[in-house]
């Protein structure tokens, strides 16, 4: 069996660096008033790992405002909330009435509520990675690789 070219090595490298920047802060409580340090956070914790050269996280704070109102973070107006019954809607807000999820002003960090970019260099390969979302994934790709 042959050994992983550099290329196929550095591209490995940026997987696990998204792996580990997705899965490590998915669900982490966001707002339009923290999303830069948490990005910040984020992109600095990934920067300790072997053969990373930068990471750049950039969040979307009216994507995240749509969220909060409990919207479709897309774009959508239809509220996030599944239920279609309006006597059932109205009788879930009277129980939840004064609840203290009424009161929150944050949301659970998901894909689709940051892009991010990852550079890696290893062994003369540099492999730029990108993930944005794509219709209404987060989808992560190789977007460049260049040989010394």
């Amino acid at each position: 069996m042959p050994e992983p070219t550099d290329a196929e090595q550095a591209a490995f490298e940026a997987g696990i660096k998204f792996g580990a920047l997705y899965h490590q802060f998915a669900g982490t409580p966001v707002s339009p008033d923290s999303a830069d340090s948490l990005a910040t956070a984020m992109a600095e914790s990934i920067e300790n790992q072997p053969f990373c050269t930068n990471v750049e996280v950039r969040p979307h704070e009216d994507r995240i405002e749509r969220a909060i109102a409990g919207l479709d973070p897309l774009g959508d107006d239809a509220p996030t909330d599944s239920s279609s019954d309006a006597e059932s809607t109205a009788s879930d807000a009277e129980s939840t009435a004064g609840d203290a999820t009424d009161e929150a002003d944050y949301t659970e960090l998901t894909g689709t509520l940051f892009d991010a970019k990852i550079e890696i260099e290893r062994e003369g390969v540099a492999v730029r990675a990108e993930m944005a979302t794509a219709g209404d994934y987060p989808l992560m790709s190789i977007a460049d690789v260049q040989r010394d």
